[in-house]
């Protein structure tokens, strides 16, 4: 696995938040979130549907401009066009183009960032299991194929920074074992991944998780240290727990990497 394009120092925070907040209205959908992500490591951003997950994601990567507090990616502010070229964000909803083909999509979205290296579009479209479609139009895609095809456009630049919402929803579990296995090497060669979900049963592949529930981080730590210090076996119940919605009044937690 070749290293992502781009660098950042191992001690400084790749990812950080500073008191960000993002209202809607009397809604508070971002409530002053503090978060400071090293890189070479996968993180894991846990909460139910309406969380505030995908609202923070687009603060922390620039495309939504913050109500109060500010976000960096490698130590530059961002909004920054500066930095675009240097993240892959994969939203929740397909990212490609329906009309074009597969090779056309990755080669698009290639172009954008100043990559034309025809080997390494082939390889990326090898991760998500797609080489074998270069000439099929998006729209003929099943919705777990475009879903694969997606993350392969955010991908395809090696951006040293990885945001993904939600990427294995629809994909069959032996193809997710296989990205988690990607998302590790890009890991293991120096890029930071944030990784949204609702399901807490894929946590456990992350380096750190980080519980969030009405627009704020309550919990942070390994998957082993949250469950130990829930009291709990599982990490719903864990959840649940540190939420208040489990019998306990939830109390932050502050772990390795910053506070929460």
């Amino acid at each position: 696995m070749t290293a992502p394009d781009g660098d950042a120092s191992p001690s400084a925070p790749a990812i950080e938040g500073r008191g960000l907040v993002k209202t809607f209205g009397p809604i508070r959908a971002v409530d002053g979130v503090d978060i400071a992500l090293r890189p070479g490591r996968i993180y894991g951003l846990l909460g139910p549907n309406g969380s505030g997950k995908t609202t923070l994601i687009r603060l922390l990567v620039g495309l939504a401009r913050p109500s109060a507090g500010e976000a960096r990616l490698l130590g530059h502010r961002v909004p920054s066009r500066e930095m675009l070229a240097r993240v892959g964000y994969m939203t929740q909803a397909d990212g490609i183009y329906p009309e074009l083909s597969v090779w056309e999509n990755v080669r698009f979205f290639a172009g954008l960032y100043g990559s034309f290296d025809r080997t390494r579009l082939v390889e990326t479209l090898r991760v998500v299991d797609l080489a074998d479609r270069l000439g099929t139009p998006a729209l003929q895609l099943s919705g777990g194929m475009r879903r694969r095809l997606s993350l392969a456009c955010a991908l395809v630049h090696r951006p040293p920074i990885l945001v993904l919402d939600e990427p294995t929803v629809g994909i069959d579990p032996a193809l997710r074992v296989q990205f988690w296995r990607h998302f590790r090497a890009l890991a293991a060669a120096g890029a930071t991944l944030l990784v949204t979900s609702h399901v807490m049963d894929e946590a456990d592949r992350c380096d750190e998780l980080l519980f969030i529930l009405a627009g704020r981080i309550f919990a942070r730590g390994t998957s082993a240290e949250l469950r130990q210090r829930a009291g709990s076996e599982n990490l719903e119940e864990a959840f649940l727990r540190f939420s208040g919605d489990g019998g306990d009044v939830a109390q932050p937690i502050v772990s390795r990497g910053g506070a929460a």
